[in-house]
């Protein structure tokens, strides 16, 4: 089986990528398919016990990888304070370093993985620097995307933003998952369908609100995604 790498971002900070990722590793192990997540960029974490910084996103995706990598191999790059990175760094003296990510990229592809999972911080278009973004980089990478939109008031506008910069960026759009983190929302079934019959690429899965105890969800998503992985 090939090795194949995938990036997944989100409507927005809150849409759910990193429990969306969980739940693909977890899809993946029930399918027998060794997956790997990482999160290359992260800003909001606690001090290790070694003294170290490490973000809760990434050990998540840590915990659920099928293989066992230091926490450095998982998030590279990890800021403090919870706040737009390229802020937090500047603040810090630090510069966001592409070819850092690049070399990241290129040791997990070195690994045993039979999928790479890479997930985003933030939206697409999450500034590195005054003229670039974490989407130029992706881009260069050729990396797919599959896109979590947060299911809540709003998700319609954000949704769409994030989809037509996608298209217009030539980026491949693997599929969208409806992650409903509201699930009082008013009209919630029609406005996954009405978002069904507006994006192109193909809706993976509804992932239900607290969908973290339903196993078969995290198996429908991992095979609906396979279907497209080329």
């Amino acid at each position: 089986m090939n090795q194949h790498c995938f990036f997944v971002t989100g409507t927005d900070t809150d849409a759910g990528k990193t429990y969306v990722s969980a739940l693909l590793l977890q899809g993946y192990a029930a399918l027998g398919i060794t997956a790997l997540g990482a999160k290359p960029l992260a800003a909001g974490a606690e001090q290790a016990a070694d003294g170290s910084l490490q973000n809760s996103d990434a050990l998540l995706l840590q915990q659920h990888s099928g293989i066992a990598l230091p926490y450095a191999q998982h998030n590279p790059v990890c800021l403090a304070e919870p706040a737009a990175p390229h802020l937090v760094a500047a603040a810090a003296g630090i510069r966001l370093d592409e070819p850092q990510l690049t070399a990241h990229l290129q040791q997990l592809q070195q690994t045993q993985a039979q999928r790479i999972l890479i997930e985003g911080a933030g939206g697409w278009l999450l500034p590195l620097s005054d003229k670039r973004y974490l989407a130029d980089w992706v881009l260069e990478q050729q990396l797919p995307v599959v896109l979590v939109v947060g299911i809540k008031l709003g998700c319609l506008n954000h949704a769409m933003l994030t989809v037509r910069e996608l298209e217009r960026s030539g980026a491949k759009i693997l599929g969208w998952v409806a992650n409903i983190i509201s699930p009082d929302m008013l009209y919630l079934a029609q406005n996954i369908a009405d978002l069904t019959q507006r994006i192109q690429a193909p809706l993976l899965a509804t992932v239900p609100y607290a969908a973290v105890a339903k196993p078969e969800i995290a198996l429908q998503l991992a095979a609906a995604l396979e279907q497209h992985l080329t």
